[in-house]
């Protein structure tokens, strides 16, 4: 059985070596995530070029995500690297403060004071400690520990119910735009973003920065800032995709939200035919143990069952002791979700008008193939839309995307039940099918008396040019 659900595997010290990255890859990675808050632009471009080479030698495409830091709000340094609070004393974060002790801290957003007023909660190191704030005077916010703990350097800090207004692209994240694009990333993922025009100004930022390596990355909304929850469908609508990033998301709308929002956010997100991808957690035990919790297979199997393209690991890919085991687990999570998945392609397709001829060939093709049993779609496609919108709808049909450009083989890495696979032709329309044909049989997924769906745009090599369903009988 083909895993439709994809995985993304984030690399770090335990994961950047050629090898482990290509077992990693052998495993059931399909896109790897640079996170862009740790290492330095030789460090990302050094992994870039390891990524590269293990793909090719596993023989298939996987994507680069660049995941931008943005403006992660933290406090500073101790002089003693920590310290602890204890419920119902005082603690002051001060934007001034150079070096913290046990009753002060620095603050690496200088502008937070002006953010808060008496009575706001704020949370430290995602939630584990919480501080109410008594009062504001100057660069000085006088808060009372309500829930202690230790606190160590460059801890983050969360307002409960949002409202900072920190900007979500910071000068770090400009610059780092341009090494993404330097290093071929195919994906951008954007922290923290409010509304469209964080998106929007993203968007334009990385196409110019790409224009000199002929790179147009598709644009990935991480929501994980209250205020981004009610501006959902317009930064849906200026973003490729989304990641439900479920950690300070947590943080700022509380625990108990965020699997409704998690479903509700993979809903829209397909109806609006956006990829998605859920994060944050959903491995964790796994950086030390060799196997899951039963709670985290559930967290897998709920959002694969929730209709989400991918899956993603953090820290047990980037730092964890099992890195290939965690792939090969998840993987194997997502095949046994799929198999209990019903197909409502009926009920999926009332209500539903289909204004362009490419998107009805897109549909049509899969409701034939549904219908008539078949083994496989397989799409002829330039840009990867025609399989991205086949790919919003369960079938149980496996769907084969095959493209002349490697840039749209790599996007299509990510699109939930999509395959994409390398077409040697973009002219010739006779032996390009004959080459599709070919394929699916070559590897497997089809044979002799078979039926495959297939799709194609006459004249070959546009964009957007799929006008052309055939049915074939092997």
């Amino acid at each position: 059985m083909i895993r439709a659900t994809k995985i993304v595997a984030t690399i770090g010290p335990a994961s950047s070596e050629p090898e482990v990255l290509l077992k990693m890859i052998n495993a059931g990675c399909d896109v790897v995530r640079l996170n862009f808050s740790h290492g330095t632009a030789q460090d990302h471009r050094q992994r870039a070029e390891f990524v590269r080479e293990a793909a090719r030698q596993a023989g298939r495409e996987v994507a680069i995500m660049a995941d931008l830091q943005g403006p992660k709000i933290r406090v500073g340094k101790f002089e003693n690297g920590r310290t602890t609070l204890l419920a119902g004393n005082p603690f002051v974060l001060d934007s001034a403060c150079e070096l913290g002790n046990d009753d002060r801290v620095g603050l690496d957003y200088k502008d937070l004071p002006r953010d808060l007023k008496p009575g706001d909660t704020l949370l430290l190191n995602d939630g584990l400690i919480v501080l109410s704030v008594a009062r504001v005077i100057g660069s000085e916010i006088h808060t009372i520990v309500k829930i202690g703990g230790e606190l160590s350097n460059n801890k983050g800090i969360n307002r409960q119910g949002g409202g900072l207004t920190a900007p979500a692209l910071t000068e770090k994240d400009m610059e780092d735009i341009r090494t993404a694009m330097s290093i071929g990333a195919d994906f951008v993922a954007v922290s923290f973003p409010k509304n469209a025009a964080d998106m929007e100004m993203a968007r334009q930022l990385a196409n110019i920065a790409g224009a000199p390596y002929g790179i147009k990355p598709k644009m990935i909304a991480k929501i994980e800032r209250a205020e981004a929850i009610p501006a959902l469908q317009s930064i849906l609508d200026a973003s490729d995709g989304i990641m439900v990033a479920r950690g300070d998301l947590a943080v700022e709308v509380g625990n108990a939200a965020v699997p409704a929002l998690q479903k509700r956010m993979i809903r829209m997100a397909r109806e609006s035919n956006k990829f998605v991808i859920t994060a944050t957690q959903m491995m964790e035990s796994m950086i030390h143990a060799p196997v899951p919790t039963r709670a985290e297979v559930s967290d897998v199997a709920n959002a694969v069952l929730d209709g989400t393209d991918a899956v993603m690991l953090s820290a047990e890919s980037a730092a964890g002791k099992y890195p290939v085991q965690t792939i090969e687990t998840m993987a194997a999570i997502c095949i046994e979700a799929e198999k209990s998945e019903q197909s409502e392609l009926d009920k999926d397709f009332l209500d539903r008008t289909f204004t362009r001829i490419d998107q009805s060939i897109a549909m049509g093709a899969l409701f034939t193939a549904y219908h008539l049993g078949a083994k496989a779609i397989v799409a002829l496609t330039e840009s990867g839309s025609t399989a991205l919108w086949m790919s919003r709808y369960w079938s149980h049909v496996p769907i084969f995307a095959l493209t002349p450009r490697t840039s749209s083989e790599r996007t299509m890495a990510l699109y939930r039940n999509v395959t994409p696979l390398n077409l040697a032709t973009n002219v010739d329309r006779d032996a390009a099918l004959a080459q599709a044909v070919e394929v699916v049989v070559g590897k497997g997924y089809a044979s002799r008396g078979d039926i495959i769906v297939l799709t194609v745009g006459e004249p070959m090599g546009q964009a957007g040019g799929t006008n052309t369903l055939k049915i074939v009988r092997i």
